[in-house]
């Protein structure tokens, strides 16, 4: 068949797709209320791309009574038009993501529709906003069902009228019931935006965190301090410059920059698909290494904020404490103090359950790597002992069992995935392979609790699918 030359052809192809694909098509799960309130098969907090995939993998395993709530307007989900100061995605503009490996869905697809082959060939990398415009136009086609502008709060245990184990999810627009919920909320996750406790008792005036709202405009003829060298931190640095930033400055704690990007060694089917499957020591091992590495910045990124001569990067200078100082900041590192108007912290998230407020009732229950899995000592990090140890289906384990058996219904996807299955909900090249595998941890668990209830109706099933003549029977 032709390539569609509009996005209205492509909307066809896709609505063709979806339906030839659509086997089995029989509806499997029941509608449940507790009194007179409904009761979702599945509420996924976050509409972002991870969000979105999972959505999208369980409607196509007919889990239908789903919503996705995302505090953001509509449109706004997620970083791409928010924190994200990238010029263009760093993944491969070839990568598939929420389209789950479906042709049309995919966004090189959606590109060529309005703008041509030639023009997706030409093109190095995925300019950001036209990926967030991309997943908004997938979120349409697929009919996923998102409210927008709503905030998600603790989760508690409840029950369905049939007597079935459900959670409730304190939300802005009221209290809503899931039999599961799925945690699809990025970055932060299972954590928070972390930077030194020095610089965070700094007047909020004088730092930011690089995934915070900046005013870049009012820095202009400032000194400005960037601590980190990851992708995040050059990405701020570049947007301070732009913005007409007197000098910059980066400090990075390593003596060698990380010029390496393990992310890009990594995506392949064995790893992406069964990392998750294997002994903790050998899961441990690769991502103690892959997570200690860092995130490595592109040559892109480095060239941006390098073209500037007011930039300058110091290696092997960590910050080692803050001041303020008559309206400025000084920053104390191994050699020497430095003296800025303003610093950003691109110093990513640390875990921290008791950080996420819909975490609250059960945070101190949650296994943690620390309670599953001592490394040999070389290999000790406690950044990385702190991130969830999660249950096959990406489901919270309970650290003393019997006190929370209800977190077992709270699915993770997100970065917090990362030392138990590898990049997972956090990373958009390793969507088709994720996000499936989560869906069918939940619909494993919805298929196990109506047991009896499909045994039922198993036992009533007598729909004949032939009709017999009784005029050629033998009845003697």
């Amino acid at each position: 068949m032709p390539a569609p030359r509009t996005l209205l052809e492509l909307e066809a192809d896709v609505a063709r797709d979806l339906d030839l694909i659509a086997h089995p098509r029989p509806a499997w799960l029941e509608p449940k209320t507790a009194g007179d309130r409904p009761v979702l098969d599945c509420l996924v907090v976050g509409g972002g791309q991870g969000g979105l995939a999972v959505a999208f993998a369980l409607r196509r395993d007919k889990v239908d009574n789903i919503l996705v709530v995302d505090s953001a307007a509509a449109g706004r989900e997620g970083p791409w038009v928010t924190y994200a100061r990238m010029r263009a995605l760093r993944s491969l503009k070839d990568q598939t993501g929420p389209d789950l490996r479906i042709p049309s869905l995919t966004y090189q697809a959606w590109h060529e529709a309005q703008w041509g082959p030639a023009h997706f060939a030409a093109m190095r990398l995925i300019p950001k906003e036209l990926w967030n415009d991309y997943l908004v136009w997938f979120r349409r086609v697929t009919g996923i069902p998102v409210r927008n502008g709503v905030t998600a709060g603790r989760i508690t245990p409840a029950r369905t009228d049939d007597g079935l184990p459900c959670l409730s999810v304190d939300t802005s627009d009221g209290a809503m019931l899931a039999r599961k919920v799925v945690l699809a909320t990025g970055q932060e996750g299972v954590g928070r935006r972390w930077m030194p406790d020095f610089v965070e008792a700094l007047p909020k005036p004088l730092r930011a965190h690089a995934w915070e709202e900046i005013d870049f405009a009012g820095l202009r003829g400032k000194v400005v301090a960037v601590l980190g060298a990851g992708a995040s931190a050059f990405d701020n640095a570049a947007m301070a410059l732009e913005a007409g930033a007197a000098e910059v400055h980066l400090f990075c704690r390593r003596a060698e920059p990380m010029v390496v990007q393990p992310y890009r060694w990594l995506s392949f089917a064995g790893f992406l698909r069964h990392m998750a499957d294997m002994p903790d020591a050998w899961r441990w091992r690769f991502m103690a290494k892959i997570l200690g590495m860092r995130e490595g910045f592109a040559q892109d990124t480095y060239d941006r904020a390098n073209a500037f001569p007011n930039f300058t990067m110091h290696v092997g200078q960590p910050w080692t404490g803050a001041r303020e100082a008559q309206g400025r900041l000084v920053l104390e590192t191994a050699r020497g103090d430095v003296t800025a108007d303003f610093a950003i912290c691109g110093t990513g998230v640390r875990m921290d359950p008791f950080a996420v407020p819909m975490l609250e009732a059960c945070a101190d229950n949650i296994a943690l790597w620390a309670d599953r899995y001592t490394p040999p000592p070389e290999e000790a990090d406690d950044r990385l002992l702190a991130f969830p140890y999660l249950a096959p289906d990406s489901s919270f384990v309970e650290k003393r069992p019997g006190e929370t058996p209800w977190i077992r219904d709270i699915h993770l996807f997100g970065i917090g995935t990362s030392m138990s299955f590898g990049p997972s909900g956090a990373s958009i090249n390793a969507m088709a392979i994720a996000a499936p595998r989560l869906a069918a941890g939940v619909t494993r668990g919805l298929f196990e609790a109506d047991l009896p209830r499909l045994h039922a109706d198993l036992m009533a099933y007598d729909l004949p699918q032939v009709v017999l003549d009784p005029r050629k029977l033998d009845l003697g």
